[in-house]
């Protein structure tokens, strides 16, 4: 006779983590929730909302290898915040806000105490920025994921107002490109920062680097800054034209996603300090400046696309909110990326 737990999978480990979880999850849950954990789905009322001409707006992302780091680590608890923020990011460059989240991780073997700092870090994120984590699933399936080990993803559903809704349409010649400044690598970028520190290099996590100041694990682990906040007074005072969240493919690949057929940006290097991680990175693995921008976000983690006459505006609202926002370009007539007077002696002008 063989059981279920004999092929791998514990329907009492999947319960204890359940149990574990509960309470991280109910507290996130507002007045438009109709359902409980548990429920074979979500029920949400969109009628407490309050928007009158309802646009749902819906994204899907993972963490990446990232999650590598906190498997290196035992630190579980991040990953979960870096989730969320990367997903209300994506829908609040389209001018919506979150309603609801659900997750998915899947495991190996699953081991409660894990879920339970993934979730509690799923959760701590949805609650800070008035998100519910409606549901989820955690997968057990054993030799596919080695001990220890895990996959996560989110979904993300926000609403916007139809006439609030940004898809460049207002992108104009001569718009300022202003930079809001990231936490780090966010949730990009890993597998080459993962190779150069810990192959190239030869560094463990718990090593100190002088130019960080921090041990490479606390740089790694920063948590993805989420933009909702300081950004969500700027629309509703129709301070933005557009936004892009620099994401996979840095500001390269990012900015004209959001900008018109026959326009494009242009970006004044210098005009922020580049954090000391990418010149780690940039010396640490001799990297192509291309790849530099292509591949990490270089600093910057949100560009607004504004009117020039707004920018003092833009800025003391952002200031307020403690984001030091940085007019860093403009647009222009043309396509694609191009970078302005780029740093001469790579890599020693990054800056």
């Amino acid at each position: 006779m063989t059981t279920y737990r004999e092929a791998g999978v514990d329907i009492d480990a999947q319960d204890e983590a359940l149990a574990r979880i509960k309470g991280l999850v109910r507290s996130t849950f507002g007045r438009g929730v109709l359902s409980d954990l548990g429920s074979f789905g979500g029920l949400f009322d969109l009628s407490t909302t309050g928007v009158k001409r309802p646009v749902l707006v819906a994204s899907a992302d993972g963490v990446g290898t990232k999650l590598r780091v906190a498997f290196m680590t035992g630190r579980h608890d991040s990953v979960g915040r870096d989730l969320v923020h990367h997903c209300i990011n994506d829908i609040l460059v389209q001018g919506a806000r979150p309603l609801f989240f659900l997750d998915y991780l899947a495991t190996g073997r699953l081991e409660p105490g894990i879920v339970e700092q993934v979730v509690s870090g799923l959760a701590g994120a949805c609650a800070d920025h008035g998100m519910a984590l409606l549901g989820g699933e955690t997968a057990e399936m054993p030799g596919f994921y080695a001990d220890g080990e895990y996959d996560l993803a989110g979904f993300i559903v926000g609403i916007a107002d139809r006439k609030s809704i940004l898809d460049g349409s207002q992108v104009s010649r001569g718009d300022l490109l202003v930079g809001l400044p990231s936490s780090g690598l966010h949730t990009n970028g890993y597998s080459l920062a993962r190779h150069i520190l810990f192959e190239r290099l030869g560094l463990s996590a718990g090593d100190e680097i002088e130019e960080l100041g921090h041990s490479v694990a606390d740089e790694l682990l920063a948590v993805h800054t989420c933009y909702l906040e300081p950004v969500w007074p700027l629309l509703e005072k129709g301070l933005v034209h557009a936004m892009a969240h620099i994401t996979g493919g840095g500001l390269t690949d990012n900015l004209p996603r959001i900008l018109p057929k026959g326009l494009g940006a242009e970006i004044k290097v210098g005009t922020w300090e580049i954090p000391p991680i990418f010149r780690v990175l940039a010396k640490g693995g001799k990297v192509p400046e291309e790849d530099l921008w292509r591949t990490f976000n270089m600093g910057i983690g949100m560009v607004l696309v504004i009117d020039p006459a707004r920018l003092d505006e833009t800025l003391k609202r952002l200031r307020k909110a403690g984001v030091q926002g940085f007019p860093m370009g403009n647009v222009v007539p043309g396509s694609g990326v191009s970078y302005e007077h780029p740093p001469e002696g790579y890599p020693s002008g990054l800056r």
